[in-house]
């Protein structure tokens, strides 16, 4: 797609986003299986259905843009995904591969405030207010998330992954 202004820049990220949301929703049930962690468990759960959530609010920023929603492939959150699935995968101690997931969540979470953030601020130079409100919206679930995990891994997860150095 050859991109001639701000408006197509726009969705080309959004589209970009709509894929890297639905890609993961498909990976976080298996990442969640892979935890022996209670609370990093239900945290992932609780963002898997947020997630989707966001793919709703991404539709209607499509609406909002007189656009029917779709995804653009995008090979940031593919990598990010296949790395993650590959730690998961060669790490046999539990409380070591729930350290990677968290490491590995917050991969895809700062990738998607990155993300977020860009569309927000050219959402409002676009006038595109009522996009530039639900996009505010996720984003800060998305923050919220990081700081989760990041809470989750100082206050428990990084301390048990230690004994096992």
């Amino acid at each position: 797609m050859a991109i001639q202004n701000m408006n197509e820049l726009f969705l080309h990220m959004l589209k970009d986003v709509y894929y890297a949301e639905k890609q993961i929703v498909k990976s976080l049930p298996k990442m969640a299986s892979k935890v022996g962690e209670a609370k990093l468990k239900q945290s992932m759960e609780k963002h898997l259905e947020e997630s989707k959530h966001h793919l709703e609010r991404l539709e209607e920023v499509f609406q909002l843009v007189n656009q029917k929603p779709s995804g653009e492939t995008c090979p940031a959150i593919d990598g990010i995904i296949k790395e993650a699935e590959e730690m998961m995968g060669e790490i046999k101690d539990a409380n070591t591969r729930d350290a990677a997931i968290i490491a590995a969540a917050q991969a895809v979470e700062h990738y998607e405030i990155t993300r977020y953030g860009t569309l927000i601020a050219w959402a409002d130079e676009l006038g595109l207010s009522k996009a530039s409100t639900q996009l505010k919206k996720t984003l800060e679930e998305e923050k919220k998330t990081d700081a989760l995990l990041t809470k989750l891994g100082e206050d428990r997860v990084n301390t048990k992954a230690k004994s096992k150095a």
